[in-house]
């Protein structure tokens, strides 16, 4: 090990130590405005920011503008599917209206005729090799698509401050036009050969995505709209949210914040837990040897997992303590379309025999399921096994709901984000001076 690595190593195990053993003591403690475990625990909590497209509760999980997921269900117009447009969740997250069938069906007509994907962005793709993450694939191509950025030319012409909302609402529509002729680009490059599948403009924006992704069945199509409708948003405090957010703060346009948004997405306490859930369940099959494990069996690979010192993928969320609505919507869809796949049992299976054995543990907050728990499965079903490219989708639903919230920011005015950080010695400092004046 070089000097400076073993210094540093020295260095942080020691403050690792001391900043444990003050938070046992102290961790309830409120220094300025907030408890000191908050401070050192990711700002959990903590309400700093304001965002306008959705609210998450702890008990009853995402509303979006006040609407729960089985509201949505019944209020938004399907069009010609079985399920939600997402076209009509934006529309309900951009006006807290709930649209018409005509209004829908504009959006609709509007995202086609803005759908004009550079020739560039593909060749920025292609110039990487194919066994490239999907989500890094994603993202250069959302960063190669910034080229065609309105705010950014207006922004450099020297725009007015009043006029950033209307900017960032033509980036705003014209980026979610674009995403799924490129990520399906990225699923046919690295997936299937390369065959590119071009658009049929008479479809909805989640049945055309389905389409150029090379699955044209009716029931894809539906779980696609529900698919895209409820991953759309969550709050502000998610990873992917607050990055939208912060980095819009810096008045970059919607292209860079969203780009930065997939990165955050990207890691496996967030967006990519989708792709392990499905992963860990292929390797629970493969381990006991068949696709229809007893409840015992699957209890015992659970304990044998956590013993390991890994955590059970999909399950816990950071806000929720009851099981995620967006779980249960996945799990209606999937008992009226594929009741009797193997793995969607077994996902059932999990969803019985897995929240008894955390509650067991006495130290998980929530032991229920999250919505990454079940969409594997039913993307499986329709014939996409290839999990790497699960948390792609995750991201072009969760465009609508960080667009449509960064083009309320920008209305508002918000101004850039900057909280104030401390060190662990001044944080010392103003425990010593609490406990003087106590």
């Amino acid at each position: 090990m070089d000097p400076l690595k073993a210094k540093f190593k020295e260095k942080a195990a020691a403050l690792a130590a001391e900043v444990k053993s003050m938070l046992k003591e102290h961790g309830e403690k409120v220094i300025d405005q907030v408890t000191l475990s908050q401070a050192y625990g990711g700002m959990r909590d903590i309400k700093s920011m304001i965002w306008e497209t959705s609210l998450l509760d702890a008990q009853e999980g995402i509303r979006f503008r006040g609407y729960s997921i089985p509201e949505l269900s019944e209020k938004l117009p399907k069009g010609r599917g079985k399920e939600p447009l997402p076209e009509g969740l934006f529309w309900l997250m951009l006006t807290d209206e709930i649209p018409t069938e005509e209004e829908t069906l504009w959006l609709t007509n509007e995202w086609e005729k803005r759908r004009n994907v550079p020739s560039h962005v593909y060749a920025a793709i292609d110039a990487l090799p194919k066994e490239t993450h999907a989500m890094t694939m994603f993202t250069v191509g959302i960063m190669a698509l910034q080229t065609e950025s309105i705010f950014a030319k207006r922004y450099e012409e020297g725009m007015p401050k009043s006029e950033y909302w209307d900017v960032t609402y033509e980036d705003s529509m014209n980026l979610i036009a674009n995403l799924p002729p490129v990520a399906a680009y990225i699923y046919r490059r690295k997936f299937k050969d390369g065959q590119r599948i071009e658009p049929n403009t008479r479809l909805d924006w989640a049945s055309n995505f389905a389409h150029m992704l090379g699955y044209d069945d009716a029931d894809f199509k539906n779980l696609m709209r529900l698919y895209m409708t409820i991953h759309a948003d969550h709050e502000g405090g998610n990873a992917s949210a607050h990055t939208t957010h912060l980095v819009g703060s810096t008045l970059s346009d919607p292209y860079l914040s969203f780009a930065a948004a997939m990165n955050a997405l990207a890691g496996p306490l967030h967006g990519l837990a989708n792709q392990e859930v499905i992963k860990w369940i292929f390797e629970m099959v493969d381990n006991l040897g068949t696709t229809q494990p007893t409840d015992e069996q699957i209890v015992e690979y659970v304990k044998k997992t956590l013993s390991e010192g890994r955590v059970v993928p999909g399950y816990g969320h950071a806000v929720l303590r009851q099981p995620d609505p967006r779980f249960t919507a996945q799990k209606v869809f999937a008992e009226q379309y594929c009741q009797n796949d193997d793995i969607v049992k077994i996902v059932w299976q999990i969803f019985n025999t897995v929240p008894p054995i955390l509650q067991s543990l006495g130290k998980i907050k929530n032991p229920w399921p999250n919505v990454d728990a079940h969409s594997g499965a039913l993307l499986v079903h329709y014939g996409m096994k290839e999990y790497g490219f699960y948390t792609v989708l995750f991201g072009v639903s969760r465009a609508l709901g960080v667009l449509a919230a960064q083009c309320w920011s920008r209305a508002l005015g918000f101004p850039l984000e900057r909280p104030k950080s401390l060190t662990t010695e001044l944080v010392k400092e103003m425990l010593a001076n609490t406990e003087a004046k106590a």
